[in-house]
């Protein structure tokens, strides 16, 4: 699991354009657009300060591709912002959170698990479809199944 220890001195890191990977650089890396990372920045998701260089560009380190791979992680899971920035800013603080973090992953479990249990019942009725279909162009008769009937004759 990932752990982040923040930097001991608030403020921007020390700059070393050689250090660190670029925005562009560092999206791909973790699939996700450039425009999505500066707005993880903006919204309080990233909880170590990326670094920069002289000329003020950022270079991200491979602690920061973790730390956004574990936020679009939590994205694609349904954690809203809200909560993200929430687990971001326990983790952010430090040792003696860790019973509010861990509560944080447990109702957002909750929610995944019940997600998945819709999506399931919804990939019955796919399967459903499917298997009708398959069976109907086989028997060929699979002209008007499914088409409604039109009122007026048609």
């Amino acid at each position: 699991m990932l752990e982040v220890k923040p930097r001991s001195a608030p403020g921007p890191a020390p700059s070393n354009s050689h250090a660190g990977v670029s925005i562009a650089e560092a999206a791909r890396r973790a699939g996700v657009s450039v425009h999505t990372l500066r707005y993880y920045e903006r919204a309080g998701l990233v909880v170590t300060t990326v670094g920069r260089t002289a000329s003020g560009r950022r270079r991200y380190q491979q602690l920061d591709l973790d730390w956004i791979t574990v936020c679009t992680k939590l994205r694609a899971t349904g954690m809203p912002i809200k909560t993200i920035r929430r687990y971001a800013q326990l983790v952010a603080a430090g040792p003696g959170n860790e019973q509010d973090r861990l509560a944080l992953m447990e109702a957002h479990r909750v929610d995944v698990i019940a997600k998945l249990a819709e999506i399931e019942e919804n990939l019955k009725l796919i399967d459903h479809k499917i298997d009708t279909y398959r069976g109907r162009l086989a028997a060929g008769d699979a002209d008007s199944y499914g088409v409604p009937e039109r009122a007026g004759g048609r």
